[in-house]
């Protein structure tokens, strides 16, 4: 029984072992880490959005509805309305907020229709975690990941969509691995996910399937030249490490967390506060790969609408009703797919106000469950999820992940989360 000062978690608590739940969780992996269109690029986009966008939401919302229908008929099977506690009330208020931006937003039908699938892949995903458990989604998680993995690689030479072509606008994408993903930088981010998973294990150094997976991991990672996703694994391996090692008294962990939340604010506070002087700095469009004239563009944007934004969703594929479409001075905004920073995109969408509640359900919260999480010697469950944690917290300083909806980064966050939810009370319950 663990002291009152800490929370220890069980990863191999009792589960539910039926096979709904299992085929639930893992036909939810499949859309998101696969999806209905593997190997093809982005639909071209007009000035109304993606072409073929509508219909594509459409299957995709009435497939995820599915999905979540058989994952809360199995969480209510065992936990009945008691289902309910597995979403954090820091995530159903920014939940909620996401919804409410429909009231002022210039098309509320798009707001609801995106910001109702964003709530249902929410809830899937943590109904998911506290039915089966942790360690049992986590390991489906992780093995699901190396299949995708071998069929990255499998495409490479067989598959020509696998490689960017030499029809990219952009010629620095060319010959970039891509696997059967959209973007070079979705498989990056993948694989970097998978090389966490696979790194972290109760065997540790004796995990040599898990460590040859991790490598491959690496090598697919390095042929995508996704250089945010592979800068970004280096500084949550460390983090991982780190964790492992300060997991063993509460004051060793409150001073881990403490340097992770200086870092991750004063990185916010920098983009905040000197917001002039950056948008000196990007005014070159062709800098950080076409970011900095979105940087530029977002910030203006929230300077003159600081509390509310624009409405969930309206950053995405919305053409002339993108938030940004009056404050770029070219018409590249029209086909913008993300704001490259979710930080920025966050404010832009839900303002100020959307902005606390996402920080403090995506990254305040989770770094509290760190703060007083403690595991037994051997255990590499909780560094797992700090180097996953840390990963996706900086992977938004250069992509838009939070709130993406069924975005790589942000599923594994969403998971990461629920499975610091489920720990926590757990072990909550058995100090009583």
């Amino acid at each position: 029984m663990a002291s009152d000062h800490t929370l220890t978690y069980f990863p191999h608590q009792v589960v539910e072992r039926s096979r709904l739940p299992q085929l639930a969780f893992i036909a939810l992996l499949l859309l998101i880490f696969v999806g209905l269109n593997p190997f093809s690029p982005p639909p071209p986009v007009t000035q109304f959005g993606a072409a073929g966008a509508s219909q594509g939401d459409i299957i995709r919302q009435i497939l995820y509805l599915g999905t979540a229908t058989l994952v809360a008929l199995a969480a209510l099977q065992r936990f009945g309305s008691g289902a309910l506690r597995a979403v954090p009330i820091s995530m159903a208020l920014l939940l909620a907020w996401c919804l409410a931006s429909a009231l002022w937003a210039p098309v509320p039908g798009l707001v609801l229709r995106r910001a109702g699938l964003e709530v249902v892949i929410v809830v899937s995903l943590m109904l998911s975690v506290e039915t089966l458990g942790p360690a049992r989604a986590f390991t489906l998680w992780r093995w699901l990941l190396a299949g995708v993995l071998l069929v990255n690689f499998l495409s490479i030479p067989l598959v020509a969509s696998a490689r960017h072509g030499a029809g990219e606008i952009d010629p620095a994408l060319v010959g970039n691995w891509r696997g059967l993903y959209a973007h070079k930088n979705i498989a990056g981010a993948v694989s970097a996910i998978t090389a966490i998973l696979f790194l972290f294990t109760r065997t540790g150094w004796k995990n040599w399937i898990g460590m040859a997976i991790a490598l491959a991991s690496m090598i697919f990672l390095f042929m995508t030249h996704s250089k945010s996703s592979a800068g970004f694994l280096a500084i949550a391996l460390l983090a991982g490490l780190c964790y492992r090692i300060a997991w063993r008294d509460g004051l060793s962990r409150a001073i881990l967390a403490a340097i992770i939340a200086v870092i991750v604010c004063a990185g916010i506070a920098f983009v905040l506060l000197d917001g002039d002087a950056i948008a000196k700095f990007l005014e070159d469009p062709d800098e950080f790969t076409g970011r900095a004239a979105i940087w530029a563009a977002e910030l203006r944007y929230i300077a003159d609408h600081p509390l509310l934004g624009a409405g969930f969703g309206t950053f995405t594929d919305a053409g002339i009703q993108s938030p940004l479409h009056n404050y770029a001075g070219a018409s590249w905004v029209d086909a913008v797919s993300h704001g490259h920073n979710g930080y920025l995109q966050v404010l832009v969408t839900i303002g100020g106000v959307g902005f606390v509640l996402a920080m403090l359900a995506a990254v305040i919260a989770p770094l509290q469950r760190f703060w007083t999480l403690a595991c037994p010697d051997g255990d590499g469950f909780k560094p797992l999820l700090m180097a996953l944690f840390v990963f996706a917290i900086l992977h938004n300083f250069m992509e838009s992940d939070f709130l993406e909806g069924d975005a790589a980064v942000w599923v594994a966050l969403l998971i990461t989360i629920a499975a610091l939810n489920v720990g926590t009370r757990t072990n909550s319950l058995t100090r009583r």
